[in-house]
């Protein structure tokens, strides 16, 4: 393993109807299935999800904009679809990250949203394992 910069600890029981919880205890979450026809409210991984890796590509997106002299203010949804997996009889997942970019020009935004995708941590992990797709607009 490469040299660890720092380590994040959750911890989940109960599953997807369970509960959540970071060490900081900054997250601290019940658990709920989206399509439950319940009052039950709570987060899902998906969710959790989304929100890190909007996080971590709007990091990236910006690194990779400073490298290249670029300033500009940006926003990322991540868009976490939960699928039927025809393969296997399963589930998936797919991500649509829609990046709004301001202070450049919208060739140059789809430049550095595919730079930054090719430099986030979350899109590494992900590559070749499930479909990710970028949109790029110049705002």
């Amino acid at each position: 393993m490469s040299d660890v910069l720092f380590t994040a600890h959750a911890t989940a029981k109960g599953g997807r109807r369970g509960h959540v919880k970071s060490e900081s205890g900054l997250i601290d979450h019940d658990l709920s299935m989206p399509s439950d026809d319940t009052d039950k409210k709570g987060t899902n991984p998906e969710e959790l999800f989304a929100a890190g890796y909007a996080a971590c590509f709007d990091g990236a997106l910006n690194v990779v904009a400073s490298k290249k002299k670029k300033e500009i203010e940006t926003s990322i949804t991540a868009d976490v679809n939960f699928m039927k997996d025809p393969d296997d009889n399963g589930f998936k997942i797919g991500v649509v990250l829609n990046a709004e970019v301001n202070g450049v020009s919208q060739e140059e935004a789809e430049d550095l949203v595919e730079a930054a995708h090719q430099f986030c941590p979350y899109s590494k992990a992900t590559r070749g394992n499930i479909e990710v797709k970028l949109n790029a607009k110049a705002v």
